[in-house]
C-alpha cells in the first residue's frame, strides 16, 4: 500500500511539475481521482500530506489558488545541482553541487523552467571535460543575473572569474547576498554595467532573459565571446527557437545541446570562427 501511495505522490508531484498551465487543487483531485479511482477525501489527503511536507506549495495568483512545486526545502533542478534554501539541511549525494540562494524578489529561484534549462546548459558545458579542459581558466559572464544563480552555479563549478551583470538594483543586492551566502566573494563579481560597455571577452555567456533581449544582445554576445567560447541561451519559447539559432548561427555559432521543458528551450551554442589577437 505504501509502495502505491508512494508512486501516486511521485506521479503528482511530476503533473504539477510538467504542467504547461497552474493547476489548482480542484483540478489536481479531479485528475489524481480519475487516473488512481480515489475518492475525494483520499485525493485531498495526498496533495495535503505533500503540502505539509513541503513539496507542494499554495499560490495565489490572478485571484486564484494554484499548487506549485514548492522551493522552500532542497530541490535538484539538474543531474548534480541541488538548490538550498538558506538554513535547511541537506546532505549531498555523491557529486552533488549544493547551491544556496534566498528567496527574495529576483527572478532565479529555480522555479522556473527557464532557470532550470539554463543551469542544466552551464552543467553541459562545465562538467565535460571534452568542452573546457581546465576551469580554473575560466571566465563566463550572466547577463541579466537576477538572483546570481547562474553566475553562482558556474562559480560552484570550479570556473576562475564570474560576472553578473543587471540594471536593477534589487537584484544586484540580493545577487551579492546570494554570492556570500555560497561563498564566492573572491570569484564573482555582481555589476550595473551595461553589456554595451563591456570590451572583455568571456570563455563562456549565458543569458536568460526573452526573445526580443536575446535577438538585440546578438551583436554584444558575438563581440565578446572568446574564441571556441559557449554561449548558453534560454528564456525562449519553444515556437521561438528556431529563428533564435538562424541568428546566432548564421555566422559562426553551432549549436551543441538543446533542451525543451514546458515550451521553453534551452540552448547551448559554440563559437567555431577563430579570432585574431587583439
Amino acid at each position: 500500500m505504501h509502495s502505491e501511495i508512494d508512486t501516486i505522490r511521485n506521479d503528482v508531484l511530476k503533473t504539477v511539475s510538467e504542467s504547461q498551465k497552474f493547476i489548482t487543487p480542484i483540478k489536481l483531485e479531479k485528475e489524481i481521482s480519475s487516473k488512481y479511482l480515489l475518492n475525494k477525501k483520499q485525493a485531498k489527503s495526498i496533495i495535503r500530506d505533500l503540502n505539509a511536507t513541503g513539496e507542494l506549495a499554495y499560490t495565489y495568483k490572478y485571484g486564484c489558488t494554484f499548487l506549485e512545486k514548492s522551493f522552500n526545502r532542497s530541490v535538484r533542478i539538474s543531474k548534480h545541482v541541488v538548490l538550498k534554501p538558506p538554513g535547511k539541511h541537506y546532505t549531498p549525494q555523491h557529486d552533488d553541487v549544493v547551491i544556496q540562494i534566498g528567496h527574495g524578489a529576483s527572478f532565479g529561484t529555480g522555479e522556473h523552467p527557464t532557470t532550470r534549462l539554463s543551469v542544466r546548459g552551464i552543467e553541459y558545458v562545465l562538467r565535460n571535460d571534452e568542452h573546457l579542459k581546465d576551469k580554473r581558466e575560466i571566465s563566463l559572464l550572466d547577463i541579466g543575473t537576477g538572483s546570481g544563480i547562474l553566475v553562482i552555479t558556474a562559480g560552484m563549478f570550479g570556473i576562475k572569474t564570474g560576472v553578473g551583470i543587471d540594471i536593477d538594483p534589487c537584484a544586484r543586492a540580493e545577487a551579492k547576498e546570494n554570492v556570500k551566502l555560497n561563498g564566492l566573494k573572491d570569484t564573482i563579481d555582481i555589476s550595473d554595467q551595461p553589456v554595451a560597455n563591456i570590451h572583455n571577452r568571456f570563455s563562456v555567456i549565458t543569458a536568460n532573459l526573452r526573445y526580443p533581449t536575446i535577438k538585440k544582445l546578438f551583436f554584444h554576445i558575438n563581440r565578446i565571446t572568446d574564441k571556441h567560447g559557449f554561449v548558453i541561451i534560454s528564456g525562449i519559447k519553444v515556437n521561438e527557437l528556431n529563428d533564435v539559432l538562424r541568428i546566432y548561427m548564421r555566422k559562426q555559432f553551432r549549436c551543441l545541446w538543446k533542451e525543451i521543458e514546458n515550451d521553453w528551450a534551452g540552448i547551448v551554442l559554440k563559437n567555431t570562427v577563430l579570432r585574431l589577437q587583439s
